[in-house]
């Protein structure tokens, strides 16, 4: 670990103030995660990862069921803190600073680096409340500010036109893929910096998915994200940077990381080879 480093494992986290294309120009590390390991009741799942993730780029995270792949995007904004037995440790750097050290506020890190889970969740309110539920929680109070955001956000996903005339409806009315696409307008009411998205196609239609898929590829001109997706046609669309993930030694390793073309067309490890040809997985 490098001087740089070492001096930002002791800081603290805390509230600081394009067009798709295969490889992201001049790539700039948003996290940086050295030798992360992830154990529930002393059972190891995930063992020694390695990688940066670039701002303002998608990484997808590919590979079979039961790798790991989820338990490291929990990592990335300690959800996994909220799961009993749950160890983990490494390094995780965010902006300068160590997520994973003990004075870290998690409520602020939450808000910069949100979570979209694989099935959509929404509450059962409205969908104006949905939007508002967690900016009231966050000290918004201003009704003109609230509103403007709320417009935003159902814009950015591609909602707005389609329910701007029933906001005061049940979010449940909404179908699968509306819903799924409100979750992640929600997430973005906090403006976070980065996107986590735990497979949010897999639960949808092949029309909603292409839907959503246009979405993540639109907000990845604003956002960093981070995607697991066993759709590897999907990953090949969308990423800039692909992850692959794979069980040895009945543990979830790290096979091989880099620029998603490369990955995909020429990979280094045969496993990789393997996985994305359609031979093993």
């Amino acid at each position: 670990m490098n001087m740089l480093h070492e001096r930002a494992m002791e800081t603290v986290f805390t509230v600081g103030d394009v067009t798709q294309s295969t490889v992201c120009c001049a790539p700039e590390p948003h996290m940086i995660i050295r030798n992360l390991s992830v154990a529930y009741h002393h059972h190891r799942v995930l063992e020694d990862v390695t990688l940066d993730i670039h701002k303002g780029c998608i990484t997808a995270l590919i590979g079979p069921s039961g790798c790991g792949k989820s338990s490291f995007l929990a990592c990335l904004n300690r959800l996994t803190d909220m799961i009993p037995g749950a160890k983990v440790q490494g390094e995780i750097m965010f902006e300068g600073a160590s997520i994973l050290h003990s004075k870290t506020d998690v409520n602020a890190l939450r808000l910069q680096v949100g979570m979209i889970f694989q099935k959509p969740n929404p509450f059962p309110l409205t969908i104006r409340k949905n939007l508002e539920l967690p900016m009231l929680e966050h000290g918004f109070t201003q009704r003109s500010t609230i509103d403007a955001r709320i417009e935003q956000v159902l814009t950015d996903v591609g909602l707005w036109d389609e329910v701007k005339d029933r906001l005061n409806t049940s979010a449940l009315s909404l179908s699968g893929g509306q819903q799924q696409r409100l979750c992640i307008a929600r997430a973005l009411t906090l403006e976070p910096k980065i996107l986590l998205m735990d497979e949010p196609c897999s639960a949808l239609d092949p029309i909603s998915s292409a839907i959503v898929e246009e979405m993540i590829k639109r907000l990845s001109s604003r956002y960093t994200i981070v995607i697991v997706t066993h759709n590897l046609a999907q990953a090949r669309r969308i990423a800039n940077y692909a992850a692959f993930f794979w069980m040895k030694d009945k543990v979830g390793k790290l096979i091989e990381f880099g620029q998603c073309q490369p990955l995909f067309e020429t990979p280094r490890d045969r496993l990789t080879a393997a996985y994305v040809s359609g031979l093993s997985g």
